[in-house]
């Protein structure tokens, strides 16, 4: 089975300990099972690779949980097995996560030169007592001690996470955290509210809400958040990412224009050959699959409905928008014989614009943008 070309995506699930907002599947986890998981891990890499001939892949994200928890040589032999199973094009951009408290010398030494060429560190906040409330396991000094470390050690793609609408913040703290962290000269942020999940530490907090800012002061961070690094030289090109010229994040763009991808490990979700399917979130099950390909093969190809929406709430995400003439070679009808209805109706509300070639999210209504998406459900 051939493919055209495709992006992976490497769960590894492992954490030091959950952070009180964190709905994602991770978890600690003893050095013995974490060994056992990465020999799963390569089995599945490595049938996919057979399966799909040796597909051409254009980029690798390996996130978590905290993948800098791991031994490196893990994330090493992880990293071969890939160049073994697939053909990764030479400008290929291949991204870890990682945690400030979990990175060291010799961890950014080997990521380097396994062909990891992009880090993602999880700051979140540059305020000890916020990031105390969040339940990190790092400080802001261990954070600038693993970003100078990574620099020494030839990363010149580098993004920080950070979050708004934290508990007890305010405007001035989230700009004392941004433009602290934007004294580092990062090549890209992501920049997220905080959203209270069930099943989360802070979704059973009692008196928590009294401690959240308000959803007008979330929307004044957010705005307020876009004004800074654009004065700094970011561009926001995606509802919470922000980059400089030429370093937007390309996995993430792929996922946004609608890019087949693979996902690899515990819970992990793919998108292929029209089909949207994913990995059991049961450790247990995970590790006794024997037939990889099984959840993909039961799995019912996506309706054309189903793949207009997926299409305008990916795609609307993106700063730039939507361009017409895509959507008419990708569906073969015009966007406008489709949507014509919302996209006037938004239009006149000032929620959405468009010209002659693309539809697109104006900056003022970004924050709204879970509103405009929901009027393209057909």
């Amino acid at each position: 089975m051939k493919t055209r070309e495709l992006e992976l995506y490497l769960h590894i699930p492992f954490c030091k300990r959950k952070c009180n907002y964190c709905d994602f599947c991770s978890f600690p986890a003893g050095d013995d099972d974490i060994s056992i998981y990465i020999r799963k891990l390569q089995q599945e890499i490595l049938y996919w690779g057979r399966r799909l001939q040796s597909p051409s892949v254009s980029t690798v994200f390996i996130g978590g949980g905290t993948p800098s928890l791991i031994p490196a040589v893990q994330i090493e032999s992880l990293m071969n097995t890939v160049r073994d199973s697939f053909s990764c094009a030479e400008t290929m951009e291949c991204t870890i996560e990682a945690n400030p408290g979990t990175v060291t010398r010799e961890k950014l030494s080997v990521y380097q030169s396994c062909g990891i060429n992009r880090i993602s560190f999880g700051l979140q906040s540059a305020r000890k007592e916020e990031l105390n409330m969040l339940g990190r396991i790092h400080t802001f000094e261990d954070f600038v001690s693993g970003f100078y470390e990574a620099r020494d050690c030839g990363f010149q793609n580098i993004n920080v996470d950070l979050m708004n609408a934290i508990p007890m913040q305010t405007m001035e703290t989230m700009e004392q955290t941004l433009l602290k962290t934007a004294e580092l000269e990062p090549e890209h942020f992501s920049v997220y509210s905080l959203i209270i999940e069930a099943g989360t530490p802070f979704y059973e907090k009692k008196g928590l809400d009294d401690l959240l800012p308000t959803e007008d002061e979330d929307a004044a961070m957010y705005e307020r958040t876009e004004a800074i690094l654009h004065t700094l030289g970011y561009e926001r090109y995606e509802l919470s990412n922000y980059a400089r010229p030429g370093y937007e994040c390309r996995h993430n763009c792929g996922y946004w224009t609608g890019k087949p991808y693979l996902g690899f490990g515990l819970a992990a979700s793919s998108y292929f050959g029209k089909k949207r399917f994913a990995n059991p979130a049961d450790m247990e099950e995970y590790l006794s699959l024997s037939d990889f390909s099984g959840i993909f093969e039961k799995e019912n190809e996506l309706s054309k409905k189903e793949e207009m929406e997926e299409y305008m709430f990916l795609g609307l995400r993106m700063t730039k928008g939507i361009l017409k003439t895509e959507f008419s070679k990708r569906f073969g009808t015009g966007i406008l014989d489709v949507y014509r209805k919302p996209i006037q109706e938004l239009s006149g509300k000032g929620l959405l614009k468009q010209d002659a070639e693309r539809i697109w999210i104006p900056q003022q209504a970004l924050f709204l943008s879970n509103q405009v998406m929901m009027e393209f459900l057909l």
